[in-house]
């Protein structure tokens, strides 16, 4: 059954009534912009070790090492 407010996608599943929201908020942008780095983190030393070394070590290891400039050069860049 489905609670006031909600609606069932074509999965079935409820979402809520803002689902789009989130794909629109600036925040959530960021999130998965400094995610796809991370990955790209992920890759490149995973590359270099000749094994994988796991998403928590990447991302451990890109924000110790290169979050602060990423986050400096993103704000700093022109908006589209």
């Amino acid at each position: 059954m489905s609670g006031k407010g909600r609606s069932n996608n074509s999965t079935g599943t409820e979402e809520a009534p803002s689902s789009g929201f989130a794909e629109r908020s600036s925040l959530y942008q960021e999130f998965l912009a400094e995610r796809e780095e991370i990955l790209r983190h992920k890759w490149l030393e995973s590359e270099k070790q000749g094994k994988d070394i796991g998403f928590e070590r990447a991302l451990l290891d890109w924000i110790r090492k290169h979050r602060d400039k990423w986050r400096s050069s993103r704000r700093s860049a022109p908006k589209i």
